[in-house]
């Protein structure tokens, strides 16, 4: 079933099947992190195993999955591989879905200490 709303026609069922794929790799919130982390910057897997906190084969394992699912790239630079993300879609959706969740955490964090200091 295919319909319209307003400017936009539903997308092909394959679309939906791909966006589900790229989302379900990121509802992990280590994979999240990790592309988030990569959406900064490249960075190889020691680096991204002290930011994201993650031990050393478990964000190897995660970087496979992501690489699989191209939602991440890598390129070797001597003895070590290099990970990227070279979708600006991808890095447009993560910063944007992430960076909101951010700002709302940090304004309902705020919101008590607001009420607080005007004496409610």
């Amino acid at each position: 079933m295919s319909g319209r709303v307003g400017d936009f026609d539903d997308p092909p069922a394959e679309v939906l099947t791909e966006a589900a794929a790229a989302f379900g790799m990121l509802a992990a919130a280590a994979r999240l992190h990790i592309v988030w982390a990569l959406a900064q910057g490249e960075s190889d897997v020691t680096g991204l195993a002290e930011r994201v906190g993650g031990a050393l084969p478990a964000v190897s394992q995660h970087l496979s999955k992501l690489k699989l699912a191209g939602l991440v790239s890598s390129r070797r630079e001597g003895r070590r591989q290099v990970y990227y993300v070279d979708d600006p879609d991808v890095v447009t959706v993560v910063r944007l879905m992430v960076g909101q969740l951010a700002a709302r955490a940090a304004e309902d964090n705020a919101a008590p200490r607001r009420l607080r200091r005007a004496g409610a």
